[in-house]
Protein backbone atom coordinates (compact mmCIF):
# COMPACT_ATOMS: atom_id res chain seq x y z
CA UNK A 1 0.00 0.00 0.00
CA UNK A 2 1.34 3.43 -0.97
CA UNK A 3 1.43 6.18 1.70
CA UNK A 4 -1.21 8.88 1.31
CA UNK A 5 1.30 11.40 2.70
CA UNK A 6 5.05 11.16 2.11
CA UNK A 7 7.38 13.80 3.51
CA UNK A 8 11.17 13.73 3.06
CA UNK A 9 13.65 16.22 4.58
CA UNK A 10 10.98 18.92 4.75
CA UNK A 11 12.45 22.29 5.74
CA UNK A 12 10.94 25.76 6.08
CA UNK A 13 12.97 28.88 6.83
CA UNK A 14 11.74 32.41 7.44
CA UNK A 15 13.82 35.55 6.95
CA UNK A 16 13.29 38.27 9.54
CA UNK A 17 15.35 40.86 11.39
CA UNK A 18 16.54 41.12 14.95
CA UNK A 19 14.69 43.80 16.91
CA UNK A 20 16.80 45.89 19.29
CA UNK A 21 15.39 46.93 22.65
CA UNK A 22 14.71 50.45 23.93
CA UNK A 23 14.17 53.80 22.21
CA UNK A 24 17.73 53.94 20.82
CA UNK A 25 17.34 50.38 19.53
CA UNK A 26 14.06 51.30 17.80
CA UNK A 27 15.81 54.22 16.08
CA UNK A 28 18.64 51.95 14.94
CA UNK A 29 16.07 49.50 13.53
CA UNK A 30 14.81 52.24 11.21
CA UNK A 31 18.19 52.57 9.48
CA UNK A 32 20.18 49.37 10.08
CA UNK A 33 18.50 45.96 10.21
CA UNK A 34 20.28 42.77 11.16
CA UNK A 35 18.75 39.99 9.07
CA UNK A 36 18.40 36.54 10.63
CA UNK A 37 17.08 33.20 9.36
CA UNK A 38 14.71 31.15 11.51
CA UNK A 39 14.32 27.46 10.66
CA UNK A 40 10.77 26.61 11.75
CA UNK A 41 10.84 23.06 10.31
CA UNK A 42 14.16 21.24 10.10
CA UNK A 43 14.49 18.21 7.76
CA UNK A 44 11.30 16.49 8.89
CA UNK A 45 10.52 13.09 7.34
CA UNK A 46 7.53 10.78 7.82
CA UNK A 47 4.89 8.87 5.86
CA UNK A 48 1.24 8.21 6.67
CA UNK A 49 -0.80 5.28 5.36
CA UNK A 50 -4.45 5.59 4.19
CA UNK A 51 -6.90 5.29 7.08
CA UNK A 52 -4.46 6.28 9.83
CA UNK A 53 -5.28 8.88 12.49
CA UNK A 54 -1.95 10.42 13.49
CA UNK A 55 -1.34 12.90 16.31
CA UNK A 56 1.24 15.57 15.45
CA UNK A 57 2.16 17.35 18.66
CA UNK A 58 4.71 19.77 20.04
CA UNK A 59 5.11 22.81 22.26
CA UNK A 60 4.24 26.31 21.04
CA UNK A 61 6.66 27.27 18.25
CA UNK A 62 7.72 23.66 17.65
CA UNK A 63 6.78 23.78 13.95
CA UNK A 64 3.40 21.97 13.96
CA UNK A 65 1.29 24.60 12.23
CA UNK A 66 4.06 25.43 9.76
CA UNK A 67 4.19 21.75 8.76
CA UNK A 68 0.41 21.60 8.33
CA UNK A 69 0.45 24.77 6.21
CA UNK A 70 3.03 23.18 3.90
CA UNK A 71 1.04 19.93 3.75
CA UNK A 72 -2.09 21.86 2.77
CA UNK A 73 -0.28 23.97 0.15
CA UNK A 74 -0.57 27.30 1.98
CA UNK A 75 3.22 27.58 2.40
CA UNK A 76 5.97 26.61 -0.04
CA UNK A 77 8.80 24.56 1.56
CA UNK A 78 12.32 25.98 1.53
CA UNK A 79 13.55 22.49 0.65
CA UNK A 80 12.47 18.87 0.86
CA UNK A 81 9.70 16.86 -0.76
CA UNK A 82 5.96 16.46 -0.09
CA UNK A 83 3.55 14.21 -1.94
CA UNK A 84 -0.02 13.97 -0.57
CA UNK A 85 -2.88 12.16 -2.30
CA UNK A 86 -0.62 11.99 -5.36
CA UNK A 87 -0.09 15.77 -5.52
CA UNK A 88 2.66 18.21 -4.59
CA UNK A 89 0.48 20.52 -2.46
CA UNK A 90 1.98 23.95 -3.23
CA UNK A 91 2.38 23.16 -6.96
CA UNK A 92 -0.93 21.41 -7.65
CA UNK A 93 -3.01 23.37 -5.17
CA UNK A 94 -6.10 23.87 -7.34
CA UNK A 95 -6.62 20.12 -7.91
CA UNK A 96 -5.21 19.09 -4.54
CA UNK A 97 -7.75 21.07 -2.49
CA UNK A 98 -10.55 18.85 -3.85
CA UNK A 99 -8.89 15.87 -2.13
CA UNK A 100 -8.40 17.36 1.34
CA UNK A 101 -10.43 18.80 4.19
CA UNK A 102 -8.92 21.38 6.54
CA UNK A 103 -10.09 22.74 9.90
CA UNK A 104 -8.12 25.42 11.73
CA UNK A 105 -9.45 25.85 15.26
CA UNK A 106 -9.20 29.64 15.27
CA UNK A 107 -10.58 30.22 11.75
CA UNK A 108 -13.74 29.25 9.91
CA UNK A 109 -14.36 28.34 6.27
CA UNK A 110 -18.04 29.26 6.65
CA UNK A 111 -19.46 32.61 5.54
CA UNK A 112 -19.92 34.77 8.65
CA UNK A 113 -23.24 36.52 7.93
CA UNK A 114 -25.28 33.84 6.19
CA UNK A 115 -27.08 30.79 7.56
CA UNK A 116 -25.02 27.64 8.07
CA UNK A 117 -27.01 25.67 5.49
CA UNK A 118 -26.33 28.36 2.86
CA UNK A 119 -22.58 27.95 3.48
CA UNK A 120 -22.99 24.21 3.00
CA UNK A 121 -24.83 24.80 -0.31
CA UNK A 122 -22.06 27.11 -1.54
CA UNK A 123 -19.41 24.51 -0.66
CA UNK A 124 -21.47 21.86 -2.44
CA UNK A 125 -21.23 23.90 -5.65
CA UNK A 126 -17.55 24.77 -5.19
CA UNK A 127 -16.60 21.10 -4.75
CA UNK A 128 -19.12 19.87 -7.34
CA UNK A 129 -20.84 17.47 -4.94
CA UNK A 130 -23.87 15.72 -6.43
CA UNK A 131 -27.32 16.34 -4.93
CA UNK A 132 -27.59 12.72 -3.73
CA UNK A 133 -24.16 12.70 -2.08
CA UNK A 134 -24.81 16.09 -0.50
CA UNK A 135 -28.11 14.98 1.06
CA UNK A 136 -26.64 11.70 2.28
CA UNK A 137 -23.52 13.21 3.87
CA UNK A 138 -25.31 16.15 5.40
CA UNK A 139 -27.87 13.77 6.89
CA UNK A 140 -25.16 11.58 8.46
CA UNK A 141 -23.13 14.55 9.74
CA UNK A 142 -26.24 16.25 11.09
CA UNK A 143 -27.23 13.11 12.99
CA UNK A 144 -23.82 12.50 14.57
CA UNK A 145 -22.95 16.14 15.29
CA UNK A 146 -26.45 17.39 16.12
CA UNK A 147 -26.52 20.18 13.53
CA UNK A 148 -30.25 20.46 12.66
CA UNK A 149 -30.92 23.25 15.15
CA UNK A 150 -28.17 25.44 13.62
CA UNK A 151 -28.94 25.11 9.89
CA UNK A 152 -30.81 28.42 9.68
CA UNK A 153 -28.59 30.33 12.13
CA UNK A 154 -25.98 32.83 10.86
CA UNK A 155 -22.46 31.60 11.61
CA UNK A 156 -21.66 34.73 13.67
CA UNK A 157 -24.39 33.75 16.17
CA UNK A 158 -22.98 30.26 16.85
CA UNK A 159 -20.95 29.41 19.93
CA UNK A 160 -17.39 28.19 19.39
CA UNK A 161 -18.40 24.55 19.89
CA UNK A 162 -21.37 24.85 17.52
CA UNK A 163 -19.24 26.55 14.86
CA UNK A 164 -16.52 23.92 15.17
CA UNK A 165 -19.03 21.12 14.57
CA UNK A 166 -20.32 22.95 11.49
CA UNK A 167 -16.75 23.51 10.25
CA UNK A 168 -16.02 19.78 10.55
CA UNK A 169 -19.11 18.92 8.53
CA UNK A 170 -18.16 21.54 5.92
CA UNK A 171 -14.63 20.17 5.58
CA UNK A 172 -15.96 16.68 4.81
CA UNK A 173 -18.91 17.47 2.53
CA UNK A 174 -16.89 16.53 -0.57
CA UNK A 175 -15.71 13.27 1.07
CA UNK A 176 -11.95 13.98 0.95
CA UNK A 177 -9.63 11.04 1.69
CA UNK A 178 -7.37 13.30 3.76
CA UNK A 179 -8.33 15.59 6.66
CA UNK A 180 -6.03 18.09 8.42
CA UNK A 181 -7.10 19.31 11.85
CA UNK A 182 -5.15 22.09 13.58
CA UNK A 183 -6.32 22.50 17.20
CA UNK A 184 -9.92 21.46 16.44
CA UNK A 185 -11.01 21.29 20.11
CA UNK A 186 -9.29 24.44 21.41
CA UNK A 187 -11.53 26.31 23.86
CA UNK A 188 -14.33 23.73 23.76
CA UNK A 189 -16.16 22.27 26.74
CA UNK A 190 -16.09 18.57 27.60
CA UNK A 191 -19.39 17.74 25.85
CA UNK A 192 -18.39 19.48 22.61
CA UNK A 193 -14.98 17.76 22.61
CA UNK A 194 -16.56 14.36 23.11
CA UNK A 195 -19.00 14.90 20.25
CA UNK A 196 -16.22 15.90 17.87
CA UNK A 197 -14.04 12.93 18.86
CA UNK A 198 -16.91 10.48 18.31
CA UNK A 199 -17.61 12.08 14.93
CA UNK A 200 -13.98 11.70 13.81
CA UNK A 201 -13.92 8.06 14.91
CA UNK A 202 -17.10 7.37 12.93
CA UNK A 203 -15.88 9.14 9.77
CA UNK A 204 -12.60 7.23 9.95
CA UNK A 205 -14.50 3.94 10.43
CA UNK A 206 -17.04 4.51 7.65
CA UNK A 207 -14.90 6.25 5.02
CA UNK A 208 -11.35 5.30 6.13
CA UNK A 209 -10.57 9.03 6.10
CA UNK A 210 -6.92 9.69 6.94
CA UNK A 211 -6.53 12.31 9.69
CA UNK A 212 -3.50 14.35 10.76
CA UNK A 213 -4.32 16.02 14.05
CA UNK A 214 -2.36 18.74 15.85
CA UNK A 215 -3.49 19.62 19.36
CA UNK A 216 -2.32 20.71 22.80
CA UNK A 217 -5.07 18.62 24.39
CA UNK A 218 -3.40 15.24 24.77
CA UNK A 219 -6.68 13.61 25.73
CA UNK A 220 -7.60 14.11 22.04
CA UNK A 221 -4.52 12.08 21.12
CA UNK A 222 -5.32 9.28 23.58
CA UNK A 223 -8.94 9.07 22.38
CA UNK A 224 -8.25 9.15 18.65
CA UNK A 225 -4.68 8.21 17.71
CA UNK A 226 -2.73 4.96 17.68
CA UNK A 227 0.34 6.73 16.33
CA UNK A 228 2.01 9.90 17.53
CA UNK A 229 4.69 12.18 16.05
CA UNK A 230 6.39 14.58 18.47
CA UNK A 231 8.15 17.62 17.02
CA UNK A 232 10.27 20.15 18.91
CA UNK A 233 12.28 23.08 17.53
CA UNK A 234 11.45 21.91 14.05
CA UNK A 235 12.82 18.36 14.47
CA UNK A 236 11.02 15.05 14.95
CA UNK A 237 11.78 13.63 18.40
CA UNK A 238 9.50 10.59 18.28
CA UNK A 239 7.44 8.82 15.62
CA UNK A 240 5.73 5.62 16.63
CA UNK A 241 2.93 3.76 18.36
CA UNK A 242 1.36 5.59 21.30
CA UNK A 243 1.33 2.45 23.45
CA UNK A 244 4.97 1.82 22.58
CA UNK A 245 5.84 5.35 23.68
CA UNK A 246 4.10 4.85 27.01
CA UNK A 247 5.74 1.47 27.61
CA UNK A 248 9.18 2.72 26.59
CA UNK A 249 9.25 6.19 28.10
CA UNK A 250 6.94 6.08 31.11
CA UNK A 251 9.08 6.61 34.20
CA UNK A 252 6.44 6.46 36.90
CA UNK A 253 3.33 4.48 37.73
CA UNK A 254 0.66 5.72 40.06
CA UNK A 255 -1.89 4.24 42.43
CA UNK A 256 -5.00 6.09 43.55
CA UNK A 257 -6.45 4.91 46.85
CA UNK A 258 -9.39 5.89 49.04
CA UNK A 259 -8.94 5.88 52.81
CA UNK A 260 -11.66 4.34 54.95
CA UNK A 261 -11.63 7.35 57.32
CA UNK A 262 -9.52 10.34 58.39
CA UNK A 263 -7.80 8.38 61.17
CA UNK A 264 -5.66 6.67 58.50
CA UNK A 265 -3.92 9.89 57.39
CA UNK A 266 -1.29 9.77 60.15
CA UNK A 267 0.01 6.41 58.85
CA UNK A 268 0.70 7.75 55.34
CA UNK A 269 4.23 8.84 56.26
CA UNK A 270 5.22 5.20 56.84
CA UNK A 271 4.78 4.28 53.16
CA UNK A 272 6.31 7.35 51.47
CA UNK A 273 10.03 6.64 51.10
CA UNK A 274 12.66 7.44 48.45
CA UNK A 275 11.18 7.37 44.97
CA UNK A 276 7.60 7.46 46.27
CA UNK A 277 5.47 10.58 46.55
CA UNK A 278 1.92 10.93 47.84
CA UNK A 279 -0.47 13.68 46.74
CA UNK A 280 -3.74 14.50 48.50
CA UNK A 281 -6.62 14.81 46.04
CA UNK A 282 -9.38 15.34 48.63
CA UNK A 283 -10.11 14.42 52.26
CA UNK A 284 -9.94 10.66 51.73
CA UNK A 285 -8.41 10.30 48.25
CA UNK A 286 -4.65 10.15 47.62
CA UNK A 287 -2.43 9.55 44.60
CA UNK A 288 0.87 7.74 45.08
CA UNK A 289 3.51 8.07 42.33
CA UNK A 290 6.56 5.82 42.25
CA UNK A 291 9.58 5.05 40.07
CA UNK A 292 8.65 1.93 38.08
CA UNK A 293 12.30 0.83 37.89
CA UNK A 294 12.52 0.51 41.67
CA UNK A 295 9.02 -0.53 42.68
CA UNK A 296 6.34 -2.75 41.17
CA UNK A 297 2.60 -2.14 41.38
CA UNK A 298 2.35 -5.21 43.63
CA UNK A 299 4.95 -3.79 46.06
CA UNK A 300 3.08 -0.51 46.42
CA UNK A 301 -0.37 -2.10 46.77
CA UNK A 302 0.98 -4.54 49.39
CA UNK A 303 2.41 -1.64 51.43
CA UNK A 304 -0.83 0.31 51.19
CA UNK A 305 -3.18 -2.49 52.27
CA UNK A 306 -0.91 -3.69 55.10
CA UNK A 307 -0.40 -0.17 56.50
CA UNK A 308 -3.74 1.51 55.85
CA UNK A 309 -7.44 0.73 55.86
CA UNK A 310 -8.69 1.61 52.39
CA UNK A 311 -12.08 1.37 50.66
CA UNK A 312 -10.73 1.09 47.12
CA UNK A 313 -7.50 1.09 45.05
CA UNK A 314 -6.99 1.99 41.36
CA UNK A 315 -3.75 1.40 39.42
CA UNK A 316 -3.11 4.04 36.74
CA UNK A 317 -0.49 4.64 34.05
CA UNK A 318 1.61 7.78 34.12
CA UNK A 319 -0.36 10.49 32.28
CA UNK A 320 0.76 11.05 28.70
CA UNK A 321 1.12 14.77 29.53
CA UNK A 322 3.95 13.97 31.96
CA UNK A 323 5.79 11.79 29.44
CA UNK A 324 5.55 14.37 26.66
CA UNK A 325 6.61 17.16 29.05
CA UNK A 326 9.81 15.25 29.86
CA UNK A 327 10.51 14.81 26.14
CA UNK A 328 10.06 18.56 25.55
CA UNK A 329 12.34 19.44 28.47
CA UNK A 330 15.13 17.02 27.48
CA UNK A 331 14.83 17.73 23.75
CA UNK A 332 15.40 14.07 22.94
CA UNK A 333 13.97 10.58 23.30
CA UNK A 334 16.22 8.37 25.39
Amino acid sequence: MHPIIEVQDLTKEFRTFRRREGVWGALQNLFVRERITIRAVDRVSFSIQPGEIVGYIGANGAGKSTTVKMLTGILVPTSGRIVASGYVPYRDRRHYTKHIGVVFGQRTQLWWDIAVVESFKLLKEIYEVSDADYRERLGVFSEILGLKNYFNTPVRKLSLGERMRCDLAASLLHNPPLLFLDEPTIGLDVVAKDRIREFLKEVNRLERTTVLLTTHDLSDIEELCKRIIIIDRGKVLFDGDLREMKARLAKYNQVKFFLKDRSQVAALARITTNGISCERLDDLTYLMRFDREHYSNADIIRNIVTTLEVSDILVEEEPIEDIVKRIYLSGEVA
